[in-house]
Order: structure tokens, then C-alpha cells, then sequence
């Protein structure tokens, strides 16, 4: 049987680089998306076009309801999960802190901070050895505006993922017992579309020179962090947060 991960926000970017290098590895892959359905069906023909196995799920990981569908279906298509790669995030349109309206804050911590934690909390419940499970492996994404808290674009994103941090530190000392393994990564410049989200498509060239290795990174390079922290190759590795920032 093969090992099983689900990819929330699989659709574009690292996600879906994550989601096409896990069926090179074997996997069987769960590509969540929210609303980009063509998207995430392209990725999914890419896997199973190379004899892979692959399913698209709809469900926007802030709604309680649509993360318990979500690994429902899962189980019931793919089988019992072993990895999680909580991958789904927002960012919204570049501007001060004094410009933010409570709306927009709760928009990005439901999503970016409280929807990883409940796609953590229904992994845990099907991956720890102390419910049964057979254990497993979390990788968080976050980012590399943690360093910086990403001032006068997002703040609240890089907020956000602080808090996503935390999580990761704390989370994997409590499950390491349960046999699950809980990382981040932190990518840094990555040429993606989220940067059209924040209204500067182009942000990536704008900033790269500003990184050690002069150039912005790709959505591939990310993705082979995040199949080696979830690999018997990091075994002994839990708690870690990987920058994957080109030295930034």
C-alpha cells in the first residue's frame, strides 16, 4: 500500500511542486484546494497521466466543517494518512498595520494560523500510535518573513506564521511520543503567484538582489525540503524549521 499525504492548498505554487514530487516518491496525494478547481484537477492528471494516484478535494481549511470532509474523504478514497503538509495560506493586498481592518486580520490567522491547526489536530487523530495509528509526519509551511516581519507590506502574514512557528516547536514535542514527526519550512523569495495576491506579481525580482544567492528561489526547491523532512532520511529530525531562503 502506499504512503498517503494531503496537501492543503495544492493547487499552484510549492503546493502543487510538493504535491508532483510526493507521486514521484510514491505517494498516493490528496490535492486540496479552495476554489481553483481546474487547478487542482491539472495536477492531479499530471500524477496519474505518470501512473500515480492522486484525488482533488474541495475545502477551505478555515471551516471546521470542510476540514472533517476533507480528511474524511481522504480515508475513505486514499486510506489511512501518513503525511500532512499543511501548505494552505493567504496573504492580502500590501499596506501598514494602520490601514488593516479587523476583517482582513481575522481572515488571515483563521486561515494561515487556525486552519493549520485543525488539519494538524484531524492528522493526529488518525496518524498517533496512542489512537491507533501507525504514526507519520507534519511539515508546516511558513515563511521567511518571520525574520523580518515584512514591514510596511504584511505584517499580519508574517505574524501569522510566526504564530505558525510556535506551533511547530510545540506541537512536535507533544506527539513525538505518538510517533509523529512535526517540522517547518521557511521559504523565502519564491517566485509563486501569491505575490499577485499582495497586488506586486513582480516582488520576487524586485527583492532578489538582496538575497546571498542573488536570485529568487523555485516552487521545486521547496518542495524537496518539505519530501526530505517528511522521509525516513529525517528520522531523527522533529521540530525543526528549514529556511529555504537562498541565505536571506
Amino acid at each position: 500500500m502506499k504512503p498517503v499525504i494531503l496537501i492543503t492548498g495544492g493547487s499552484r505554487g510549492i503546493g502543487a511542486a510538493t504535491a508532483l514530487l510526493a507521486a514521484a516518491r510514491g505517494y498516493a496525494v490528496a490535492v486540496n484546494y479552495r476554489r481553483n478547481q481546474t487547478a487542482a484537477l491539472a495536477v492531479v492528471d499530471k500524477i496519474t497521466q505518470t501512473g500515480g494516484e492522486a484525488i482533488a478535494v474541495a475545502a477551505d481549511v478555515a471551516v471546521e466543517s470542510d476540514v472533517l470532509r476533507l480528511f474524511e474523504t481522504v480515508d475513505a478514497q486514499l486510506g489511512p494518512l501518513t503525511a500532512l503538509v499543511n501548505n494552505a495560506g493567504i496573504l492580502e493586498q500590501q499596506m501598514r498595520v494602520e490601514q488593516m481592518d479587523a476583517g482582513r486580520l481575522h481572515r488571515i490567522f483563521t486561515t494561515n494560523v487556525i486552519g493549520c491547526f485543525l488539519c494538524a489536530r484531524e492528522a493526529i487523530r488518525r496518524m498517533s500510535t496512542t489512537h491507533g495509528g501507525a504514526g507519520g509526519a507534519i511539515v508546516n509551511v511558513s515563511s521567511g518573513a518571520v525574520h523580518m516581519g515584512s514591514p510596511g507590506e504584511y505584517v499580519d502574514y508574517a505574524a501569522s506564521k510566526g504564530a505558525l512557528d510556535t506551533m511547530t516547536a510545540g506541537l512536535a514535542r507533544e506527539v513525538a511520543a505518538d510517533g509523529i514527526r512535526v517540522n517547518g519550512v521557511r521559504p523565502g523569495f519564491i517566485y509563486t503567484d501569491i505575490h499577485a495576491d499582495g497586488g506586486e506579481p513582480d516582488r520576487v525580482n524586485r527583492l532578489k538582489n538582496n538575497v546571498p544567492l542573488k536570485r529568487g528561489g523555485q516552487p521545486e526547491e521547496v518542495a524537496a525540503a518539505i519530501l526530505w523532512l517528511l522521509s525516513e532520511e529525517a528520522s531523527y529530525t522533529t521540530g525543526a524549521l528549514l529556511d529555504v531562503a537562498g541565505g536571506k
